[in-house]
């Protein structure tokens, strides 16, 4: 190659597209008026992110480099590039009509992730690793309850067509009672009556192992997620699943999201304007991240049943004729403003630590503080050891500590 062709490489600016597989990924370059340039296949190896790389450095000064699946099968090849200092967008897969269009090939993706680079339909900076952890625990305890949901299913279902001493026997149980039972089983009987005591019994101790395992990833999750963004946790109604979701679904560096607005349409929270003529209106958004939608709606149930703000507003509601589906709409919506603001500015958080040993120097009961609030005892208990948060509560409560 002659120095001239060299420069004027090196003058060449270019977008990359990578289609990214789990043993390979196909990267494409075109150039900044879109020409396609050139594309390859490269393996999903340390030195095949290295091999990608150098490929799109030898056509051009890299702009940016769209990339699907930043955070499945690309991830990789996002973290490399990223260190070295490339602009790394996230891409969406191309919808139904345009692959109706132009048909589906490895070539055919990248090129149009490095089309979606150019044009700036991709914009999105992808997720970085800070909640790596927090997304590990999440998936391993949300595996756990399910696993432990589909053996209670099974016990059931064993025991509607048991025999009927059996079913007489345990059929009447509930919850953990039935569970501790079958886990202390010592099958006897007949063929049919051991065979069905026994899987009864294995139910019950894979049961009961679950509930341990979820316990203990649920803990170490609560740990993390505190840890990460404590104003987050400590806000009223969000536990350690929901924080972590929301967390996952967002991602650990907030500048992805631009506006609270966008961040409520990423949850699926954003009304969705559904006018036509003289009609006009808002319907409810059924796009978004479904899981983020369900932590929301769950983080609404919790404070529908014990915020007092809360339930003085859906009393509101229900007065001006408001349906249920349309409050929690509502509530949702304001959830995601108020979540928004955790994630992207730092909350400070109340301390809490000193509460329950003045209260213990003082002798003073649990009880007594409660009836003192007109709240449960159990209110206070929680609010000492930071599992529930109430600000005004609080404040209040240390000031009689202080004037007892």
């Amino acid at each position: 190659m002659t120095a001239a062709a060299a420069e004027a490489i090196a003058d060449q600016k270019v977008f990359g597209g990578v289609d990214s597989h789990a043993e390979t990924l196909h990267v494409a370059v075109i150039s900044d008026n879109g020409g396609h340039l050139a594309d390859a296949e490269f393996a999903t190896t340390t030195a095949g992110y290295a091999a990608s790389l150098a490929f799109l450095a030898a056509h051009g000064h890299v702009l940016a480099i769209g990339i699907e699946g930043t955070a499945s099968y690309g991830a990789g090849l996002t973290r490399v590039a990223r260190s070295h200092g490339y602009r790394v967008v996230e891409v969406n897969r191309p919808d139904r009509a345009e692959r109706r269009r132009i048909g589906k090939s490895d070539p055919i993706d990248a090129y149009a992730a490095a089309r979606a680079a150019l044009s700036g339909r991709a914009s999105a900076a992808p997720k970085d690793d800070t909640v790596a952890g927090i997304r590990a625990l999440h998936n391993a305890a949300r595996s756990a309850i399910k696993a432990r949901t589909a053996a209670l299913n099974q016990i059931s279902h064993l025991l509607i067509a048991a025999p009927g001493t059996i079913r007489a026997a345990y059929g009447q149980l509930k919850g953990a009672d039935r569970t501790d039972a079958l886990a202390r089983l010592r099958p006897t009987g007949d063929a049919v009556h051991i065979a069905v005591l026994t899987a009864l019994k294995s139910l019950a101790r894979r049961v009961k192992e679950l509930t341990t395992e979820h316990d203990a990833l649920t803990k170490a999750l609560d740990t993390h997620v505190t840890q990460h963004n404590p104003g987050l946790r400590a806000a009223y109604g969000v536990g350690p699943d929901t924080a972590a979701q929301l967390l996952v679904t967002a991602g650990g560096n907030p500048e992805r999201m631009r506006t609270e607005a966008s961040f409520a349409a990423l949850c699926g929270a954003a009304p969705v304007p559904a006018s036509s003529g003289k009609t006009s209106r808002h319907r409810l958004s059924r796009g978004g991240d479904r899981a983020a939608n369900a932590a929301l709606y769950r983080i609404a149930l919790v404070r529908m049943s014990s915020d007092t703000r809360t339930r003085e507003y859906v009393a509101r509601q229900t007065t001006a004729g408001r349906t249920k589906k349309e409050i929690i709409r509502l509530l949702k919506r304001a959830i995601t403003r108020e979540i928004f603001r955790c994630l992207t500015t730092t909350v400070t958080v109340p301390a809490i630590a000193d509460l329950r040993p003045r209260r213990q120097a003082m002798n003073i009961t649990l009880t007594a503080a409660a009836q003192h609030f007109g709240v449960w005892p159990t209110t206070i208990s929680r609010l000492e050891r930071g599992l529930s948060r109430d600000d005004s509560l609080a404040r209040a409560y240390r000031d009689w500590l202080h004037t007892a």
